[in-house]
């Protein structure tokens, strides 16, 4: 969920030679999707796997005739860049319990229904990726280093697809595997505000086929701390569901991230309260490619920046500035 930390591009103007380095994905702290639902069109760059998982738990009623209720269970999402930058693969699975219950005169609990309720493979690509123009050195003129750069209204775009599986327990399961897709969008309006939107087609061709939007808005309170605000809407077939969210993450260091939400349904149908807790941590193996050109912009060769070893890394408190 942090987007205020991005890796500096660093550029070197020589009289002989010059250094670029390529570096369109990739943060030196960790980015999180959690604790929210919305996801960025970035991804974690090449060379890197991302673990984002979290339990939850809840109250919930229905009016269904059978109706699963109070839900627990735990998520996993895992992120993988290779090949490009702009290219990422990931997986979500997620693992649910249930209370059944049958709606008559009267409530009645008929047990409990558990499984894996989602089993889903996908990549992500990011089309277009918004520049800004950088006003904080500008000295001669306050007006212009506080200008609002209008071209962070235009978002950064990117397109998400993957494929829903079949291998989910009894009571969640489909008559079939269906595709997802997603586009992706994010608005860098500052530093530390960021505006996500997604819009979403889920399970398509099956009978609980689902068009989703989830919005998103993320603040950076500091180095340590980020807040959240999200609205969600599902249409469904038959019903069409309203949830908002809020919630807060904490960097505990460059490679690990800790998160809490509440969630509420606001549906007439359906009503809960969720609560999940979970963590991010990241195996970073990302190499940023340095490339040297002469005065002619011809390449003149390649270099690696290596990183430390993971292990160092891990729970290693980030230094405070």
């Amino acid at each position: 969920m942090k987007t205020f930390s991005k890796k500096k591009i660093i550029s070197l103007l020589l009289l002989i030679t010059s250094i670029q380095f390529v570096n369109a994905q990739y943060t030196e702290i960790i980015n999180s999707k959690r604790p929210g639902f919305s996801e960025s069109p970035y991804g974690v760059g090449t060379d890197v796997i991302q673990i984002e998982g979290g339990i939850f738990f809840g109250k919930s009623n229905s009016n269904e005739t059978f109706a699963k209720t109070d839900p627990f269970g735990g998520t996993i999402f895992i992120r993988y860049g290779k090949f490009m930058e702009k290219l990422e693969f990931n997986a979500k699975v997620t693992y649910q319990k249930n209370k059944l219950t049958f709606n008559n005169v009267f409530s009645t609990d008929i047990g409990k229904v558990s499984g894996l309720s989602e089993l889903t493979l996908g990549a992500k690509y990011l089309i277009f990726q918004q520049k800004f123009t950088d006003n904080s050195k500008e000295i001669r003129s306050w007006k212009k280093r506080t200008a609002f750069d209008k071209k962070r209204l235009i978002p950064s775009v990117g397109v998400y697809v993957g494929m829903n599986l079949n291998f989910l327990g009894k009571a969640y399961k489909e008559k079939k595997m269906s595709p997802k897709a997603a586009v992706l969008l994010q608005n860098d309006f500052t530093n530390r505000f960021v505006l996500l939107t997604n819009l979403i087609a889920d399970k398509v061709g099956t009978d609980n086929r689902t068009y989703s939007y989830i919005v998103t808005a993320t603040y950076a309170i500091n180095q340590d701390w980020s807040f959240f605000a999200e609205n969600q809407g599902d249409f469904l077939k038959y019903k069409t569901d309203f949830q908002i969210g809020t919630g807060a993450a904490y960097l505990w260091n460059e490679n690990l991230q800790f998160d809490a939400a509440v969630r509420a349904n606001l549906s007439v149908q359906d009503s809960n309260f969720i609560v999940s807790l979970g963590a991010t941590w990241r195996l970073d193996r990302h190499k940023d490619e340095v490339i040297e050109t002469d005065k002619d912009g011809n390449k003149i060769k390649q270099k690696k920046t290596k990183k430390n070893g993971f292990f160092s890394r891990l729970f290693k408190k980030k230094k405070k500035k």
